[in-house]
């Protein structure tokens, strides 16, 4: 059951109206979190905006959402946690690359180093010791890529939070935080750098 409501785009207005169709055309439909934020436009607008402009980062998409599921699976966030397992499929990441970036972990040395670092902020409320900083400097982190993972935790954080608060429907095919596959039997790490390259328009048709 919400706790918050969950607006209805066809009666939406004003600056609610502009961003739903905003999410409309990013998404080819808008999502339950998405309705629910429309609740405060300026959170709605804010975080929009927060999260195309870490689209215009270092990150790619596909490590945004290895960083959104290692989020999410700390914070046992379920709408989240399926949301971006869908959105992931859709934009390459495979079943066993979503099931490792729940663990906060990749073959690639430096994406493992990401969500490694990203798990411990949000484990560690932010705190993350010396020997975390280390461990990501040892696999070619630099400053920028720190600042950078721990925006990409924080906004992930908000719309985990949030939808701990409103008891969001799922609307996404649902996975539930816990249930996880095994890890392969065997995995190595491969040094390379730091996933850049083409940003994805996300087309989710709607098939939940």
């Amino acid at each position: 059951m919400n706790h918050l409501d969950q607006l209805d785009p066809a009666q939406a207005t004003g600056k609610t109206k502009r961003l739903f169709d905003a999410a409309q055309n990013k998404y080819g439909a808008v999502p339950n979190l998405i309705r629910v934020l429309g609740n405060a436009p300026a959170a709605l607008a804010a975080y929009i905006n927060f999260s195309d402009a870490l689209a215009t980062g270092s990150f790619n998409a596909k490590l945004r959402e290895q960083i959104a599921l290692a989020v999410a699976e700390s914070n046992v966030c379920g709408y989240c946690l399926s949301s971006h397992t869908f959105i992931g499929s859709k934009i390459g990441l495979t079943e066993d690359e979503i099931a490792e970036a729940r663990h906060a972990h990749a073959t690639v040395e430096k994406t493992d180093a990401i969500l490694k670092l990203a798990r411990a902020v949000v484990v560690q409320r932010g705190e993350v010791r010396a020997s975390d900083l280390k461990q990501a400097r040892t696999a070619g982190l630099t400053d920028g890529h720190i600042v950078e993972t721990i925006a990409n935790v924080v906004l992930n954080i908000f719309t985990n939070y949030v939808s701990h608060v409103a008891r969001t429907v799922v609307d996404f095919p649902e996975v539930k935080p816990g249930h996880l596959a095994k890890l392969p039997l065997t995995s190595t790490h491969h040094r390379d750098e730091c996933p850049e390259g083409t940003r994805h328009s996300i087309r989710n048709p709607k098939t939940y």
